[in-house]
């Protein structure tokens, strides 16, 4: 059975499902049949994903795919300064 990729603002919306299941008096292996998961699963998620919430989440992840784009132009700077460098020492 191939793995299933879950998203982090689908992860916390079933940790949100499984906080009011466990309300209604339903126990934490119920829970994971209903939402699908392993209990280690649901502990991984609830370690990681437990504090915030959707949009947070969502912020969180397109500051990372920023920080990534930010890393990008930072190296092609490098690049270009050290090419810069070497042609104005003349050893071309």
């Amino acid at each position: 059975m191939p793995k299933k990729r879950h998203s982090a603002e689908r992860i916390i919306t079933k940790l949100r499902e499984a906080e009011v299941l466990q309300a209604k008096g339903q126990t934490l292996v119920q829970v994971c049949k209903a939402l699908g998961v392993t209990q280690q699963t649901y502990y991984r998620w609830r370690k990681e994903y437990g504090g915030p919430k959707v949009d947070q989440a969502k912020r969180l992840k397109a500051l990372e795919r920023e920080n990534s784009r930010l890393k990008k132009v930072v190296a092609d700077q490098a690049l270009d300064i050290a090419i810069l460098k070497e042609v104005a020492e003349g050893n071309f």
